[in-house]
C-alpha cells in the first residue's frame, strides 16, 4: 500500500471514528437557566460539547460512557479572584524575602492542581511575582494539571499602596526605589508604562489597587490611592490592547473613583456605600465579593502572633463587614461574579464562598450562576465556557448530593472534566 495513502487512511480513521464520551446526568444545572434538567446525556467529542439529549443515551461500542447518577452535574466552576503563587500563613512576610521563583513555582503548581480538583476549571489570577504567567503557559502545554488561567502577572498600585512591596519597611531594606517595573506607579505616564510592561510580559488582565489593603503593613486599608484621571489612564491603555481591568478596593471613595475611571470589576468592595452600588449598576461594573477572604483574615487575626498588630486591627475591621456589604449589594441588583481571594486562605476550600453567599441571602442557584455564566461574562469568555452548551468547551463537574437543597454539597466534587479530559472520576 502506498505510504501516503496509508497515512491518509489513518488520519481519516482517527478523526471520523474518534471516540466520543457520553455523560449520563441524573440532575443537570446548565449554568444559565433557573431550572434543573433531569435524565440528560451530554455528548463530548474531543474538547467540546457536541450535543445534549433528553434521556439516557449511549454511543457505539468504541465510545466512552460515564454514568453520573445520584449526583448533580454542572459547568466547570470559575473563580474570578485567586493567587495561585501564595498561601497565607504566619511566615508570609518572611517568605516574601526568602522564597525563590523556583520555590514559588513548585507551590503554585500544587495549588493549581488542588484548585482544579475542587471543581474550578477556570480562574483569574489577580497578581503575584509573574510566576503565574509561566504557570499559565505550563497548564496550556499540559506540563502541569490546573485550571485555565487568566492572569494579571504583577498587580499595580501607587507608591505606598497595597501592592507596593516596600510598604512598612525602612527605605534601605530594598536595593532600589520601587517603580513601574515592580508594579508601583504614580501619575498617568508611569501608570501607562506599568500597564504596558505587564502586557509585554504576557498578562491577560490588568489588576490595580485604588485603596489600601488588609495584608500589608500600611496603617489604613480604606483610603483612596489613585485619582479618577490616573485610573482612566490604566483603563484606556489596557483597552487599547484588548484587556480588562480589575480593581482591588475597600473604601467607598476609592471604589467610586474606580467605577468612574471605567474598571471592569471591583474586588472586595468592603465599605462601598449605596452611591457606589448605584454607580456600579449604571456603568455595569461587576462586584467580586471574596467573602471567604474576609472570614479567613478575621479568624487568623484572633490567633496570637499570626499577624503583625497593624494587620490584626485592619482584619478585625474589614472581615466582619464584607458579608453585610454583599447582602446589600445583592438586594440592590449589583452584578456579582464569584471570587474568593484564594491564597489568603488554603487553596481548595473555594467552595466556602458559596456558603457565605447563601448565608447572606443569595439563592443557591444564583450563587452557582455567579460562578458560571456571570463569571464567564466578567472574564469575556462566554463563547468558550461558563455553561453546558453545544459548541463550548467540555468543562463539566459533578458533586454528590443536591446543592440547591444544601449548598454545602459544593464541597463534594467527585467528577472533573476540563476540555474533554477527565481529571477526577
Amino acid at each position: 500500500m502506498n505510504k501516503f495513502y496509508f497515512l491518509f487512511l489513518l488520519f481519516f480513521a482517527q478523526n471520523v471514528f474518534a471516540q466520543k464520551t457520553y455523560i449520563q446526568c441524573e440532575k443537570l444545572i446548565d449554568g444559565f437557566s433557573n431550572t434543573v434538567q433531569t435524565q440528560v446525556t451530554i455528548i463530548v467529542d474531543g474538547k467540546v460539547i457536541t450535543d445534549i439529549k433528553k434521556g439516557y443515551v449511549t454511543g457505539g461500542p468504541d465510545d466512552k460512557l460515564i454514568v453520573l447518577k445520584n449526583k448533580t452535574v454542572m459547568p466547570g466552576l470559575i473563580d474570578c479572584h485567586v493567587h495561585l503563587e501564595d498561601e497565607g500563613g504566619k511566615n508570609s512576610i518572611v517568605d516574601g524575602f526568602t522564597a525563590t521563583d523556583a520555590d514559588i513555582a513548585y507551590r503554585a503548581a500544587v495549588n493549581a492542581k488542588t484548585t482544579l480538583m475542587a471543581g474550578f476549571t477556570t480562574v483569574r489570577d489577580l497578581g503575584g511575582t509573574g510566576v503565574n504567567i509561566s504557570l499559565r503557559k505550563a497548564v496550556q502545554r499540559g506540563l502541569v494539571d490546573g485550571p485555565r488561567i487568566i492572569t494579571a502577572g504583577r498587580a499595580i498600585s501607587a507608591s505606598g499602596g497595597h501592592m507596593d512591596p516596600s510598604v512598612g519597611f525602612r527605605d534601605d531594606v530594598f536595593d532600589h526605589k520601587m517603580g513601574p517595573d515592580d508594579g508601583v506607579a504614580d501619575g498617568r505616564d508611569e501608570l501607562i508604562k506599568a500597564v504596558r510592561l505587564q502586557i509585554k510580559r504576557g498578562s491577560d488582565v490588568i489588576k490595580i489597587a485604588s485603596t489600601g489593603g488588609v495584608l500589608d503593613l500600611s496603617e489604613d486599608g480604606s483610603g483612596a490611592e489613585f485619582t479618577i484621571d490616573e485610573i482612566k489612564a490604566v483603563v484606556e491603555t489596557a483597552k487599547d490592547y484588548g484587556l480588562r481591568v480589575a480593581c482591588h478596593a475597600h473604601g467607598a471613595e476609592g471604589i467610586r473613583r474606580a467605577i468612574l475611571g471605567g474598571v471592569t470589576s471591583i474586588e472586595h468592595g468592603t465599605f462601598m456605600n449605596e452611591e457606589d452600588m448605584e454607580l456600579m449598576k449604571k456603568y455595569g461594573t461587576y462586584y467580586v465579593p471574596t467573602l471567604i477572604a474576609g472570614r479567613s483574615v478575621e479568624d487568623s487575626a484572633q490567633i496570637k502572633g499570626f499577624f503583625p498588630p497593624v494587620i490584626v486591627r485592619k482584619a478585625m475591621e474589614i472581615g466582619p463587614q464584607m458579608q453585610q456589604t454583599f447582602a446589600k449589594a445583592y438586594k440592590l441588583g449589583v452584578k456579582i461574579a464569584f471570587g474568593t481571594d484564594a491564597g489568603v486562605y488554603a487553596h481548595g476550600k473555594n467552595y466556602l464562598e458559596f456558603q457565605y453567599m447563601v448565608e447572606a441571602g443569595m439563592p443557591p442557584m444564583e450563587a452557582i450562576k455567579a460562578a458560571t455564566t456571570s463569571a464567564a461574562d466578567l472574564l469575556g469568555i462566554t463563547a468558550k465556557t461558563g455553561s453546558i452548551s453545544i459548541g463550548k468547551f467540555a468543562d463539566i463537574i459533578a458533586v454528590d448530593g443536591d446543592p440547591l437543597q444544601d449548598i454545602k454539597a459544593m464541597k463534594n466534587v467527585t467528577f472533573v472534566m476540563k476540555e474533554g479530559k477527565i481529571y477526577n472520576q
